[in-house]
Formats: structure tokens, C-alpha cells, sequence
């Protein structure tokens, strides 16, 4: 677990996994390389990353704290690891090109819950689901625009298989976003998720009542699944083709500028092209 205080005040990094310590960097291709963060720095790297890419190029809005100091920051980032591809051929303070956002349900429990909560009721998935299931909440995944490649996302993609055989985990869940707030703009791809990738009975996910926009917006028949897949953002794209479920229902985020939907992804649903390619034996 790394923890630093979100305003970047503090100097130093802890954490709870000596393998981690150990085996910080999960891959290396070319001059690109998969790892932890281990410094304050390098969570502050990851924050202005995040910052370029949600504020400055999308249409995120920012609190005066963050727009003074140029990056994205709450109160999980104090608690959360942060999974960051580094490119050693950039000039250091450009360096991370790449993060995710990665907490894992004990570190959850033990702070504030899951940043998912916020917009989604998994109070029944973590109550029906056995109890040693393990849950890996995923969040504030970004790359530099010049950067989004297929090779960066595979590596990211490595790097999250590589923390959920380190950690045992069992199922993978956060919330990925479309851009904009109009739902009716995005009801062809809302809908398609709805019809083709809605959790069976045993993983459903609802969105909270006082949040939540039916993402049936189209019947069916009416899809034109080329359309719609074209129509799905890269990340989400990745999720369903590698074995994701969706949630029920949408939530528009204001902040960001986004309309979100919830990723659900037991790991035993992983298929066997995404398995071979990045699952960690």
C-alpha cells in the first residue's frame, strides 16, 4: 500500500507487501517499463499525468487546490498503489506516461470503502459474493495521448495481471467513462453494453437510485453492433472483448465530464487470448 498525503506534502512511501519491495517492476519492453510507485514523486508524477489528461485535454473541472498545483488528487490516492509506465527515454519530469489507480479490498475496508461506492450499490455484491473472494477496485486509468498505443496498454494490461496473481485477487471492478453527459448522445453504445454485456443475476451491479440513467436507450433490434463497438472508448472496448461484465445502469459525472458505467470483471472470466497474453502464471 503506498501512502502519501494527496497534497503532495509528504516525502516518503510505505508499503504493506515486501514483495512488492522486492519486485517493483512488473515488465520492460523497449524503453517503456511497468511498475509500482514507490516514491512520493512518483505519485505526484501520476497526478499530473492524470491532470493533463482529465482536465487539461478532456473536460474535467478542477478544484482551485488542484489547478494551482496542475493534478488530480483525493483522499484514496493516500491509500491506493499506483501502477505507472515510465518511459526511460523522456526527460524525468515527463517520465510516467501511463498510471492506473489500484485498491484492493483489505485497504479499502480499512479506510473510507471503495471510491465505486460513490456511484454504484455493491453493498450486495460484497455481501453475497463467498467470503474469500477478494475484490480489486480499478480507477483514474489514463495514458499521454501520444502514447496510446496498443503496446502501452498491453503493458498496462500486464501490470494489472501481475498485482492480481501477486495479491490473490478474484474479481476486478471500477468505473470506466464514456465523454459527455448526454446520455441520448451515447445510446447506441449504452445500449449495445446493456443488451450484450449486463452482469448475470450472481454479479449485478446497480447504479444508486438517485444517480442511475437506464442505459436502455435503443431496442435491440435497432443496434448495429458495428456502429456500436466502433462507438465504444478503447478501455471499454478492452474490458468486454477480454471477458467484462456491465453494470445496471449509467451515472453522469459532472466533475469529469463524463458518463460512466461500471466494469465488472471476475477473473475467471478472463479469455483465453487475453489469458495467454498477460494473465501471470
Amino acid at each position: 500500500m503506498t501512502t502519501i498525503v494527496s497534497s503532495g506534502l509528504s516525502q516518503s512511501v510505505q508499503t504493506d507487501h515486501p514483495e512488492d519491495a522486492l519486485g517493483l517492476s512488473y515488465a520492460r519492453s523497449g524503453a517503456l517499463e511497468m511498475r509500482l510507485a514507490t516514491s512520493a514523486d512518483e505519485i505526484a508524477a501520476a497526478q499530473r499525468l492524470r491532470y493533463s489528461v482529465f482536465y487539461e485535454e478532456m473536460s474535467a473541472t478542477a478544484s482551485p487546490e488542484m489547478a494551482a498545483l496542475k493534478r488530480d488528487f483525493d483522499e484514496y490516492d493516500d491509500y491506493c498503489d499506483h501502477l505507472l509506465v515510465v518511459d526511460h527515454n523522456a526527460p524525468r519530469d515527463a517520465a510516467v506516461v501511463g498510471t492506473y489507480r489500484l485498491l484492493r479490498q483489505d485497504v479499502a475496508e480499512a479506510h473510507n470503502g471503495f471510491y465505486t461506492a460513490r456511484e454504484y450499490d455493491i453493498d450486495r455484491l460484497l455481501s453475497n459474493a463467498p467470503d474469500t473472494t477478494r475484490f480489486l477496485e480499478l480507477g483514474r486509468s489514463c495514458v499521454l495521448k501520444e502514447y496510446r498505443t496498443k503496446h502501452t496498454i498491453e503493458l498496462l494490461w500486464h501490470g494489472i495481471m501481475t498485482y492480481v496473481a501477486r495479491h490473490n485477487m478474484d474479481v476486478m471492478f471500477g468505473c470506466a467513462s464514456f465523454t459527455g453527459t448526454n446520455p441520448q448522445d451515447l445510446a447506441l453504445p449504452l445500449s449495445f453494453l446493456y443488451h450484450t454485456y449486463l452482469a448475470p443475476d450472481e454479479w449485478s451491479v446497480r447504479a444508486l437510485d438517485h444517480l442511475r440513467v437506464d442505459m436502455n436507450l435503443m431496442a435491440e433490434k435497432d443496434i448495429s453492433v458495428k456502429d456500436a463497438v466502433r462507438a465504444l472508448p478503447p478501455l471499454i472496448k478492452g474490458y468486454v472483448r477480454a471477458g467484462a461484465y456491465i453494470g445496471d445502469g449509467a451515472v453522469i459525472d459532472r466533475q469529469f465530464g463524463t458518463t460512466d458505467v461500471l466494469i465488472l470483471f471476475p477473473v475467471t472470466q478472463l479469455n483465453d487470448r487475453y489469458r495467454s497474453k498477460f494473465a501471470k502464471n
